[in-house]
């Protein structure tokens, strides 16, 4: 496709290599049939989490980025599942030496999906926008932006200091680009330059994108993608054997034979940025404000249960997975002792500690089970709160109302949110900011990314939270389905390649 042939010419940023147990990095299955894709075809995708509305603009949460960004809207630039930063609407980009003028060439010729011509204010008025406006989400990431510019086809960003960060953010909702002075009601509808345009949205059932005719690129190869919610998995693999389904995301890898059984799908395990954090709250006044307790709860806590239960994924011992800039494996802050975790709540006095785990309910019940049963060794009578999300988002995102809490955070490069003492996290440390801080002003990625070691280190040592384990991305793949991406799915999902055929 044109959009990936010129990605790859100026992929500027390598990521981890992809663990797999189906097939090859990065792919999908072989089809079992050698008929070429069919250019009419549906493909539907079984997701998990259905967004509340559409407005990626104001509205949090990694079920709208899965879906809109690179198929609905796109920036200047994007990133591939590999987590290379590629041109997207820009056709190339330059920084100044000093690191404070990124300058981007706008393509010619491309249309909004109601047919209106993209222009370059349009970019400047977007990101603008977003720098000005704190209720669109990421305006922090702009704020070292002190002027946005056009110039025929040039945009120009500059910056009051170097910002290591810019490009990462500007591939993801900090730099999407709207039409100014659209009318179109972002909460149900859409209106971007992507390969996809939104068709139509059932609620509490599924989203349908179609092919954008007038792409700027080489068009999508199938006419229409369906993404069905279904948040069971034994109900999306009942979905996939009944033919409902042709491609499953946030799978359970132990149902692997079950799905594999009449040959037509596989699973395929890729590397993801997912992060099972257990999060503790450090409120003055919370148990978990002293540190030998937090150490005690990460100590008490066998890592490998939860890959060996999950059937995939990896241990993960600190706040920056193997994909990300700065990743050092930190085992050895937490090793896994009962006895040494034992001997940390009796030293701070908590020996019969009672505490209480939010967890939204879509997640698999294995994981409180085991943190159940490894806090009730070493002593601590663990409560299991099983909330829908958008009360998890209001009493524990929100107001910071809870003990423990666990989600999995999909957002690769995400660290600023241990740099941020607000953030409900509830973890605040000056030098882990100023870590964080000179990270961002470096203008060498081996320097920003030893410096985010660095900080990343503290973080664990401070038992800031448990990692309980780096997810997998678990899809399975229908055998005549081909182009699914299979890194960081629940993160991004980029079906500009995706092809199905009817063999």
């Amino acid at each position: 496709m044109l959009r990936r042939t010129a990605i790859a010419a100026t992929s500027l940023l390598a990521a981890g290599a992809l663990l797999l147990s189906a097939c090859s990095a990065g792919s999908s299955p072989t089809p079992s049939a050698t008929a070429a894709p069919d250019p009419n075809a549906s493909v539907a995708i079984r997701l998990v989490l259905e967004p509340e509305n559409l407005d990626i603009r104001q509205t949090a949460g990694a079920a709208l980025d899965q879906i809109l960004v690179d198929n609905i809207y796109e920036g200047l630039v994007a990133r591939t599942p590999e987590q290379e930063i590629v041109p997207s609407l820009a056709s190339d980009w330059s920084v100044s030496p000093d690191g404070l003028t990124y300058t981007f060439t706008l393509r010619e010729g491309v249309l909004f999906h109601d047919g209106q011509a993209l222009t370059p204010q349009d970019v400047v008025w977007s990101l603008t926008t977003r720098k000005a406006t704190p209720e669109w989400r990421d305006s922090a990431r702009l704020a070292n932006v002190t002027a946005i510019t056009a110039e025929g086809q040039d945009i120009t960003l500059t910056l009051a200091e170097p910002d290591s960060s810019l490009l990462w953010n500007l591939t993801g909702r900090a730099g999407l680009v709207f039409k100014e002075g659209d009318t179109v009601d972002y909460n149900t509808a859409a209106n971007g330059t992507g390969p996809f345009r939104l068709d139509s949205w059932r609620q509490g059932a599924s989203i349908t994108f179609a092919r954008n005719d007038e792409y700027w690129g080489d068009q999508a190869q199938v006419a229409e993608v369906v993404f069905d919610y279904i948040p069971d998995n034994q109900a999306a693999l009942n979905a996939a054997l009944a033919g409902e389904v042709d491609v499953v995301t946030g799978y359970d890898a132990n149902l692997k034979d079950q799905i594999e059984a009449n040959g037509d799908f596989a699973l395929v395990l890729g590397r993801s940025t997912d992060k099972g954090t257990l999060a503790f709250n450090q409120q003055p006044g919370s148990p978990l404000a002293d540190k030998r307790v937090r150490q005690a709860i990460r100590q008490a806590i066998n890592h490998d249960t939860f890959v060996e239960a999950l059937a995939s994924g990896e241990t993960q011992y600190g706040p920056i997975p193997s994909l990300d800039p700065g990743y050092e494996d930190l085992a050895d802050v937490a090793p896994f002792d009962p006895d040494a975790a034992r001997a940390l709540l009796e030293d701070a006095g908590a020996e019969d500690l009672e505490l209480t785990l939010k967890i939204p309910n879509f997640y698999s019940t294995t994981i409180p089970q085991i943190l159940v049963s490894n806090l009730n060794d070493v002593g601590i009578t663990l409560e299991v709160d099983s909330v829908d999300f958008s009360t998890w988002l209001n009493d524990v995102y929100i107001n910071k109302d809870y003990d423990l809490s666990f989600v999995l955070h999909t957002e690769a490069r995400d660290f600023e949110n241990w740099a941020n003492p607000d953030y409900y996290f509830t973890y605040d440390n000056a030098e882990v900011q100023e870590l964080f801080a000179e990270s961002l002003a470096a203008t060498d990625e081996d320097e920003a990314a030893e410096l985010l070691a660095e900080a990343a280190r503290i973080v664990s040592e401070d038992a800031a939270a448990d990692w309980l384990y780096n997810g997998a991305s678990v899809v399975a793949v229908g055998t005549n389905i081909t182009g699914m991406p299979s890194i960081n799915v629940n993160e991004r999902l980029d079906l500009s390649e995706l092809a199905k055929s009817n063999g």
